[in-house]
């Protein structure tokens, strides 16, 4: 079973964005865009949803915190910080894209570490890219292919690893069972922000019907900070 006590969820109605507390999310909440069943998890965000303050797409996605429903905030060199899951991408919106995992900040709309899904029709498989931003300051995020083989539906595995000097370590197990991973290092000036770990649908599309949408299921979940 995944942990439930340890993240809240928004869900893309209201305006802004709905949030289901902690306590609620444990306790059994599920609807339209949030579905737990058999040991999983499922997200799905359409397009036309409603969106959290300073953001212009839709998400079901959950955001860590502690049991009682208080944010969890972090700074990276306070402990070895990981999040480790197995999921798989069960929709895309036209554009195809949509980000599963995130290492958002409090102090800004940019993350250091975005993880997202570009679903390329021509080859019917998908790319995990990683977006990530080295120094707060940076107007664009480096984008970075980690893998190219994993096509809609089939589980894939991964684990972010942000240790205390800022190296993150992102390592993925494709369905063949193949491990790609990547290597980076954040920007000392990071340390005054406080961060969190992020997982779900973000769906990175804003134009279209409700039939279109971006849908996530996890099988497995876990963050620590040691």
């Amino acid at each position: 079973m995944i942990d439930l006590t340890t993240w809240n969820l928004s869900i893309p109605v209201g305006v802004p964005a709905t949030t289901i507390e902690t306590p609620a999310l444990a306790g059994g909440y599920q609807d339209h865009y949030f579905q737990s069943k058999d040991g999983t998890i499922s997200f799905w965000a359409p397009v036309n949803g409603t969106t959290t303050a300073n953001s212009k797409y839709p998400r079901s996605e959950m955001r860590e915190t502690y049991a009682d429903g208080t944010l969890r905030n972090w700074s990276y060199g306070a402990a070895y910080n990981t999040l480790s899951a197995t999921t798989k991408i069960t929709q895309v919106p036209s554009t195809g894209l949509l980000a599963f995992s995130q290492i958002h900040t409090k102090q800004s709309s940019s993350p250091p570490l975005m993880l997202a899904y570009q679903y390329a029709p021509s080859t019917g498989y998908g790319n995990v890219v990683i977006a990530f931003r080295g120094k707060p300051s940076d107007a664009n995020s480096k984008k970075i292919v980690l893998s190219n083989k994993i096509r809609l539906n089939q589980y894939f595995r991964y684990k972010v690893t942000l240790a205390k000097d800022g190296t993150m370590i992102i390592r993925l197990e494709e369905p063949s069972g193949t491990i790609k991973s990547w290597k980076g290092t954040l920007d000392k000036a990071w340390k005054s922000h406080t961060l969190y770990f992020k997982a779900g649908v973000y769906t990175l599309d804003n134009s279209g019907y409700e039939t279109e949408a971006g849908g996530a299921t996890f099988k497995q979940l876990k963050i620590e900070h040691r």
